[in-house]
């Protein structure tokens, strides 16, 4: 079992985790906040600030369906103050994560009060070594594709925050409160946007289906060989399929994903006869100095990659 591997490694160290736990917060010290991955790491930023210590697991175009902890991972977690993670079976490596820790940090889930996509058949796999196991999930867990849960996200983070760090309250409501009027601003960007393509030209092909929020909130339609997992691989025939769907549907163009690899969608544009629109951010971040290197910067650099290729002659 991966946690009991975990443990060992930790163990082997000679590092007791226990030890490893600091005495209560002086005012005077940084929050010390955990994000399971780059995106939500962005939000914390925004929103602790100066006044917080961040530490995000799973970093800029690296994969969370995917992602093997590390030991420095649970010693991490065992001296966080609040770790702040996505839900809906998102982070499938977090619960073996928290038990090999000990961790008594405060666990913020940010999807808590989102408006959630529910698919009843919905799930993807996890490989626990060397065998695929299917996990169900019925939810879709890519909540912040749409900018209205990203809010949400936003003031799940103020309160976590507040609840662990009464002096700072003020701060962390002040900076969140500024946040969510840049996040309403983009929201309606983005509709402005997507309104001037025309609604026939508004299908769009990607490597697994990270953007059924975008495609609920905004209307831009996603057409996926894969689940909602990077971990369920596509077969021939769900390829096969697909491609029978691009020509019913008329799909406009094929994107490739900054965590996925594009060879899939290289072959399905190929075969599609249709042009590669170029790289959608929808997991994770890109680098500082990329293109999306925070979260307004991703929705608008999709927004602008998609809107070019779909209004493209």
């Amino acid at each position: 079992m991966k946690k009991m591997k975990l443990t060992r490694i930790v163990a082997s160290l000679g590092i007791a985790i226990s030890a490893l736990v600091l005495p209560a917060r002086a005012e005077t010290e940084k929050l010390s906040v955990i994000a399971t991955f780059s995106i939500i790491g962005d939000f914390a930023r925004v929103v602790g600030g100066d006044l917080i210590e961040l530490r995000t697991l799973v970093g800029p175009n690296s994969d969370a369906h995917v992602y093997e902890p590390k030991p420095a991972d649970a010693i991490a977690l065992a001296r966080a103050d609040v770790i702040l993670v996505n839900g809906l079976m998102f982070e499938g490596f977090l619960q073996r994560l928290v038990e090999a820790s000990g961790t008594s940090a405060a666990i913020a889930t940010l999807t808590d009060g989102a408006n959630v996509v529910h698919d009843p058949d919905g799930g993807h796999y996890h490989y626990v070594n060397g065998e695929a196991i299917f996990h169900e999930a019925p939810n879709d867990p890519h909540a912040w594709q749409s900018v209205s849960n990203a809010k949400v996200y936003v003031e799940n983070i103020a309160g976590a925050f507040c609840s662990s760090d009464a002096e700072g309250c003020s701060t962390y409501e002040a900076n969140a409160a500024a946040y969510l009027d840049e996040l309403s601003a983009l929201d309606t960007e983005i509709r402005q946007a997507i309104a001037d393509v025309p609604e026939g030209r508004r299908v769009a092909v990607v490597a697994h289906n990270a953007f059924r929020y975008f495609e609920r909130d905004y209307g831009v339609i996603f057409l996926a060989p894969q689940g909602v997992s990077t971990e369920s691989e596509a077969s021939a025939a769900d390829v096969a399929s697909l491609i029978r769907e691009i020509r019913e549907k008329r799909a406009a163009a094929v994107f490739a994903e900054n965590i996925s690899d594009a060879r899939l969608v290289e072959q399905i544009a190929s075969e599609a006869g249709l042009a590669l629109g170029g790289t959608l951010y929808s997991d994770a971040l890109s680098p500082a100095g990329g293109p999306a290197a925070t979260y307004v910067d991703l929705m608008r650099h999709n927004l602008a990659i998609l809107t070019a290729a779909l209004t493209a002659d």
